[in-house]
């Protein structure tokens, strides 16, 4: 899949994430009206990734936040009652995102060569959209409360496993050969995250998202290749 076609297809905006959150969030949010919730929360999402990405999120203040964001004080205590609600909050909705788009786009594939392809694609590919989000989930994975650390920690094992199922898959069909799938996911995964995390490098070489997907899907299926094994 291209980019371009890909950005299409899961049509991401703030806005959109907003609503996905105030729909599982209901609770938490005190004002009523849903409308006003939603374009609200895209600003203090948008205001939350901007400074904390500039100056990281343990200098960012609330009062920064809600100077950042255009709302008084008082406003932005109907949606938070803290930083580290507020992290909370950034760190549910990123994992959210995540699990689903990348279900979306590998559960109905049968072949694992093709949805190890697939999901290494969509991975990058989302990370691209919304990059300030990723970039913010392991930056400040650090900073989380005990209990919230531990959910991020196990959010980013649960993205490995995901690799991990699908390179089991394909050694147990003879398409993969024998190699640690725990090891090599968490190598892919370094991969994955080294584009959104190291921009500037790439940007200085001009690679698009689309040309780092294909070193990608090209250097794991060389390694991964049964013929590889056989030849040996």
């Amino acid at each position: 899949m291209k980019f371009e076609a890909f950005k299409d297809s899961v049509r991401l905006s703030m806005e959109d994430i907003c609503e996905e959150f105030l729909a599982r969030n209901r609770d938490r949010i005190k004002v009523k009206k849903d409308r006003v919730a939603v374009k609200n929360l895209a600003k203090i999402f948008e205001a939350t990734l901007r400074v904390s990405n500039e100056k990281g999120f343990a200098s960012m203040s609330l009062r920064d936040l809600s100077r950042e964001a255009g709302l008084s004080m008082g406003a932005l205590y109907s949606y938070i009652s803290s930083k580290d609600e507020l992290l909370d909050m950034v760190q549910q909705q990123g994992r959210s995102l995540v699990f689903k788009i990348l279900g979306e786009h590998i559960e109905e594939i049968p072949d694992p060569r093709e949805k190890l392809k697939a999901g290494i694609q969509t991975h990058l590919y989302l990370s691209e959209v919304v990059q300030p989000w990723f970039y913010f989930s392991y930056m400040e994975t650090k900073n989380l409360p005990r209990g919230v650390h531990r959910k991020a920690i196990e959010a980013e094992l649960f993205t490995e496993k995901i690799f991990a199922g699908i390179i089991e898959e394909g050694i147990g069909k003879g398409l993969f050969r024998k190699v640690d799938p725990q090891m090599t996911s968490a190598a892919l995964k370094a991969m994955l995250q080294d584009w959104y995390l190291k921009r500037w490098k790439h940007e200085r070489r001009r690679l698009s998202v689309e040309q780092y997907a294909e070193f990608v899907i090209e250097l794991m299926s060389a390694y991964l290749d049964a013929k590889e094994e056989k030849g040996g």
